[in-house]
């Protein structure tokens, strides 16, 4: 049998050692058939039988599943899943109430307006607490219409305000990023880049949103993090789950079953930006397995390499929100001083996610945001980095104001016509 194998028993050998009174995690068959790897193993074990074996074996959330061999190191994974899965859903490090789950559901990895109205009239929830809330200190308007929390970014050297140049953050208004299929799936997982592991984005909205008193250890964050990155939950589809853990096929484009759908599906294949024929317009920007990279026709009509994860849709200019826009002075590292304004500066504010000047200068990085994974789409709604597309309907119209308005594409004779828009749409919906 190869080392790390877990074999299940006949059922008499099963029955002899349930009613001997010990536990099933501890059985290592002799035999080599019916052998399952590691990580079957892992999945299919029970939480009852985990914890037992666990206790018997001496092995909590602290272990490490590399120094461990065969069933050691499966119920030590298993353990690691279960404490990940309660730092999540249940631990509020000393806060305001709030856990990881507050904001990210079970169902869709965030909240929706829908979910905000259905929660407001518990007086306990902790969604309504601090960012939560009105600039007031009191009232829901803003999270009921837009399911959108308050974030206090900090203004990097080469950003002041105009009308305060002593500011060093600014605070806009953010849809809570969905964690369907992004913990594992990709390495982007900020709307605008600002953290660069899920440790650290853990961390930070543990101090930040949840108000923490309680510093969460190292291990809590590997924990909360692995949990993302394994839990099923945490994706739109067993095919993806697979592919995110190396052991299926990258996703492809739905077929579609439909003419509507197939017809959508045109939009999204990989082509050459050919107007006023639309074919692979959705996909210069949405392509690759995560649907979120710019692919080689779309770093030809735009200043974006191949794989690019940030663009500007133009939705913080549409401000449909309506959110307070900041008047900004932006140092663009050529020596010039740009002004802009926008509600949310977005990318502009990650130094860590900008080129060199000498590729493109920092202010042409206003209103960029990461391009969102298109799996589950459909369930994820409202769209953007504001919530403030609420309907897939309303994110065609949104890319029409792009093609109307961006200065790579404006004049391009792009028009999506009601059909198009139907299209597109039952397409999306099979994603």
């Amino acid at each position: 049998m190869k080392r790390g194998a877990y074999c299940p028993t006949s059922v008499s050998m099963l029955s002899m050692w349930e009613k001997c009174g010990l536990g099933l995690g501890l059985l290592i068959a002799t035999v080599t058939t019916g052998c399952a790897p590691e990580e079957e193993a892992a999945e299919t074990m029970s939480e009852e039988v985990a914890i037992e074996q666990a206790a018997l074996l001496g092995i909590g959330p602290e272990c490490d599943p590399g120094s461990l061999h065969g069933v050691k190191r499966v119920v030590c994974k298993v353990i690691r899943r279960l404490e990940g899965r309660r730092l999540f859903d249940h631990e509020t490090f000393g806060g305001n109430g709030r856990t990881c789950l507050t904001c990210h559901s079970k169902r869709t990895g965030t909240i929706s307006p829908a979910d905000v109205q259905a929660r407001v009239n518990n007086p306990n929830d902790p969604l309504f607490v601090h960012d939560g809330l009105d600039d007031d200190g009191v009232g829901t308007a803003r999270i009921e219409a837009d399911a959108t929390i308050r974030v206090r970014i900090p203004l990097p050297p080469y950003v002041t305000l105009a009308n305060d140049p002593t500011a060093t953050h600014i605070t806009v208004f953010r849809g809570v990023p969905t964690t369907m299929n992004t913990p594992a799936f990709d390495p982007i997982f900020m709307l605008d880049g600002r953290n660069a592991t899920l440790q650290e984005q853990a961390a930070g909205a543990i101090d930040a949103h949840a108000q923490n008193t309680v510093a969460p250890t190292q291990n809590d964050l590997d924990l909360i993090a692995e949990f993302q990155q394994e839990g099923v939950r945490f994706f739109s589809s067993p095919e993806l789950r697979r592919y995110a853990k190396g052991t299926g096929p990258a996703p492809e484009l739905p077929q579609g079953r439909t003419p509507s759908e197939q017809r959508g599906r045109t939009f999204f294949i990989d082509a050459p930006f050919n107007p006023p024929s639309k074919e692979g317009v959705c996909g210069l920007c949405h392509s690759g397995p995560k649907l979120n990279e710019t692919n080689v026709f779309g770093s030809q009509v735009f200043p974006a390499p191949v794989g690019a994860l940030f663009h500007p849709i133009g939705a913080d200019q549409v401000n449909r929100n309506n959110y307070p826009v900041y008047d900004l002075l932006i140092d663009d590292g050529l020596g010039n001083i740009v002004a802009a304004s926008t509600p949310d500066p977005g990318m502009l504010l990650t130094p860590s996610q900008l080129p060199p000047p000498s590729v493109l200068p920092r202010n042409a990085f206003v209103g960029f945001f990461k391009t969102p994974i298109l799996w589950g789409l459909s369930e994820t709604a409202p769209y953007f980095h504001d919530n403030s597309i609420k309907t897939l309907e309303e994110v065609v119209d949104q890319y029409q104001w792009f093609f109307d308005n961006d200065p790579f594409v404006a004049g391009s004779g792009i028009v999506f016509t009601p059909q198009d828009k139907a299209d597109l749409v039952a397409f999306m919906k099979l994603l």
